[in-house]
């Protein structure tokens, strides 16, 4: 039962610790471990003495995606055209498994489509693929398919207009997973986001629902997702980050251990409110944006619903390019 599986857990441990004790000093001897859950080691075994340093490995920054890109290429027939430096700009929050995967799933494409190189083609769908998941033949209607253009180009448009947010890598009507279509930006490698990123990102959240609003007058189940992920930031900003009107202060969201909530009704009520506060002035920000932007707005969904795909040169070429953004403004800000 439970107290069984419990003393085979004691004695692991126990094990564990005198093998790396011992009886007699060993010299020259380091011992190493890997976890991804640190929060649940024993404190004994992370004592000074015992695995007492710990080293992070986070996710590779662009840098480090170069390098392990260049590892997993190795013996691959690869075009010489293959511009590295922008597919690891491309693949921002892709662990070392992802990127070889990604290579992998290139190698395959370009196969199946009798190559005898792998092109940045290859390598952009096989980075979508390990993303969001291959592409799916769903048969859709002529109005699912103009109300998913429109969803899109509203996210897009919205993006495009914020100055904080990254520019517009890639827009899709195309099925992947469960998602009838995609809005992606080109990002960068960022250690902090600011207030005002965090608000914009909501508003561009919104930007697809305001967009079905806005032309059929309804909305849609597709929106649902960027709704969840909307309130999950802007309550993010309320309860852990101190950005909201309730001041610099921060709210416990474990519960106690009689399951009690920590935090008051009183002030749960008053978190609500703030959430729902960021989260209507995100949506009135991105109306007012796409009010201002309605004729780019049929534009970028006509072209859509004819190419089903627009890449950032294709995006450009339509309604420019992004204003009041450079990649420095964006690098410094994330330091």
């Amino acid at each position: 039962g439970t107290m069984g599986g419990h003393d085979e857990r004691e004695q692991t441990l126990n094990q564990i610790l005198v093998e790396m004790d011992g009886f007699t000093p060993n010299e020259n001897v380091i011992v190493m471990a890997a976890t991804n859950r640190p929060d649940v080691l024993d404190p004994a075994l992370v004592r000074p003495g015992r695995f007492d340093r710990k080293v992070v490995l986070d996710l590779p920054d662009v840098e480090g995606r170069k390098k392990i890109l260049a590892i997993h290429a190795k013996g691959k027939p690869m075009e010489t055209k293959v511009d590295w430096e922008k597919v690891a700009k491309r693949t921002v929050g892709f662990s070392g498994a992802d990127l070889e995967n990604m290579l992998n799933e290139s190698a395959i494409m370009a196969a199946r489509l009798a190559k005898k190189a792998i092109d940045m083609a290859d390598l952009e769908e096989s980075a979508t693929r390990v993303k969001l998941g291959p592409e799916k033949k769903r048969l859709q209607t002529e109005q699912d398919r103009r109300m998913t253009a429109y969803h899109e180009a509203g996210h897009a448009l919205v993006g495009w207009e914020m100055p904080h947010i990254d520019p517009i890598h890639r827009i899709s009507i195309v099925s992947r997973g469960m998602s009838l279509g995609h809005t992606m930006t080109e990002p960068i490698d960022k250690v902090h986001e600011t207030k005002q990123g965090l608000l914009e990102q909501i508003a561009m959240m919104m930007g697809g629902q305001v967009a079905e609003r806005m032309v059929f007058d309804d909305i849609t189940t597709g929106a649902s997702n960027d709704l969840e992920r909307a309130s999950h930031v802007a309550r993010a900003m309320v309860m852990r980050f101190g950005m909201s009107n309730l001041g610099p202060i921060t709210f416990d969201t474990d519960r106690s251990m009689y399951g009690a909530s920590e935090v008051s009704p009183e002030m749960a009520a008053k978190i609500d409110g703030e959430v729902k506060r960021i989260s209507d002035e995100a949506y009135q920000q991105a109306e007012t944006i796409l009010l201002k932007l309605r004729k780019e707005l049929d534009v970028v969904a006509e072209e859509l619903l004819k190419k089903e795909t627009i890449d950032s040169d294709d995006f450009v070429k339509l309604i420019g390019p992004k204003k009041g953004y450079t990649k420095a403004k964006a690098a410094s800000k994330s330091k």
